[in-house]
């Protein structure tokens, strides 16, 4: 019982709107509801169905009585005496069909509560074959009574059988209900509006779009929620100014110190000791540059709509160039939010270490699902399993043969993984189907 009960909760809760606003409405909502079930239930069992077979007894009795009268004091043969009385006394129409028949039944209502009251009541106090019509005539009900070689035709109002002004209490209940549910929606959407911004604002932000001027709305909690968020922000963003500012100043006096190693290393005759310093000089060169960019992470670019399957077939044109052999496809919508520049670098790190590693480097993009995914799968050696998360830290490389950055500082995969979190998503390795190693970018868009 106990593991069906799980099950059951737990389809449930599959089933339950995912988002804030959805599961307020329904806290609204689905108290009324059964509110309102609880009480038309009650009301229809206890009231309308209790006054209506009170009334149908009433006109039952009365129909049974002028039968009585009729049977035992045979003196009124053509029944004008009871058909003025019941008139005048009862409020009914009564009239003798001789030599008639019932009609055939007809059709039944589709809500047939006075039918259902009626017909119990004839059956019980007047035991004769009998016909009724609720139907035919908004305002009356009519009877038919077998009398043997007569038919008894009986013409009521319908008020006298039936509680018919009832339902406006359902109809008064439903409007209202209406009401609220209007007033309690426009007042949810207000409030979560403000968290929904936020949301955005944050989600944006955390992918490196730009937010703009985020202002803080709604209730008092949400406003200091959203307050938080942009004092956040805004240490985030002069931090990285900050980090931007401090980099460009050390960009510029490094360079100026190699630049004046170059020029005296020019000004020297040429030999095997100058090409071995100038090469140490190209190699402080290109660590320089390393260092720089996974410091700088690409950060002060804007995420902009770009041709992302573009930007890969330019990175496999740049590989061919290179000498190497890349297969490239993509499936989905190509055009996709991101920082070209920083999106194109971290694929070119991961095709580029593919390449420096393998023979046939497949590079594939797949856009579904509001997911951007590019996977890179080469047939080297590939990375053991218990260092993949290893060789995403900075500066780390590998002893084994396969360097993630061979001849360099150990700084790709970081990067590369640096910017795909800056664009809200993240990189996962995987062993490829050829045997090497497979790159596996996420990114939401």
């Amino acid at each position: 019982m106990r593991l069906a009960w799980r099950r059951f909760a737990r389809a449930i809760a599959e089933r339950m709107p995912k988002g804030l606003y959805g599961r307020s409405l329904l806290i609204v909502v689905l108290p009324m509801l059964i509110l309102q079930s609880v009480v038309a239930y009650v009301f229809m069992e206890r009231h309308w169905d209790l006054v209506t077979r009170r009334l149908s007894e009433a006109l039952t009795r009365d129909i049974a009585t002028i039968i009585a009268v009729v049977e035992t004091y045979p003196q009124d043969p053509d029944w004008d005496i009871v058909t003025r009385i019941a008139r005048r006394d009862l409020g009914i129409q009564v009239s003798l069909l001789k030599g008639e028949e019932l009609p055939p039944p007809g059709p039944k209502p589709f809500f047939s509560l006075l039918d259902t009251a009626l017909s119990d009541e004839i059956v019980a106090r007047i035991h004769r074959p009998f016909w009724i019509d609720t139907v035919g005539n908004s305002d009356l009900v009519e009877i038919r009574i077998d009398m043997g070689q007569d038919v008894l035709r009986v013409m009521a109002r319908r008020s006298q059988a039936y509680a018919s002004n009832s339902h406006i209490f359902l109809v008064w209940m439903v409007t209202t209900s209406l009401v609220l549910l209007t007033i309690a929606i426009l007042f949810l959407r207000n409030q979560i509006r403000p968290i929904q911004r936020l949301a955005d604002a944050a989600e944006g932000f955390g992918k490196g779009h730009a937010v703009g001027d985020f202002k803080p709305t709604g209730a008092r909690e949400v406003r200091r929620a959203g307050e938080a968020f942009a004092v956040m922000r805004r240490r985030i963003e002069r931090q990285i100014d900050q980090r931007t500012t401090m980099l460009a100043g050390v960009s510029h006096d490094l360079r100026t110190v190699l630049t004046r190693f170059r020029l005296q290393l020019a000004l020297l005759p040429p030999g095997a000791e100058i090409e071995a310093l100038e090469a140490d000089v190209d190699e402080m060169q290109a660590m320089l540059e390393a260092y720089l960019a996974f410091a700088r992470g690409e950060g002060d670019e804007e995420a902009v709509a770009t041709d992302v399957a573009e930007t890969l077939r330019s990175i496999q044109a740049e590989a061919d160039r290179a000498g190497f052999e890349v297969a490239l496809t993509f499936e989905g919508d190509s055009v996709l939010t991101v920082r070209p520049n920083a999106f194109k670098r971290m694929v070119g790190n991961l095709v580029g270490n593919a390449c420096r590693h393998g023979e046939h480097v497949m590079l594939s993009g797949r856009h579904a699902e509001g997911y951007l995914f590019v996977t890179v799968d080469d047939d080297g050696p590939g990375v053991p399993e218990d260092e993949r998360d290893n060789v995403f830290r900075p500066f780390y490389r590998l002893d084994e043969a396969r360097n993630q950055d061979e001849g360099g500082t150990g700084l790709g995969l970081a990067i590369a993984r640096d910017i795909a979190r800056g664009h809200g998503g993240d990189i996962t390795l995987d062993t490829a189907p050829a045997g090497g190693l497979r790159a596996v970018v996420r990114i939401p868009g």
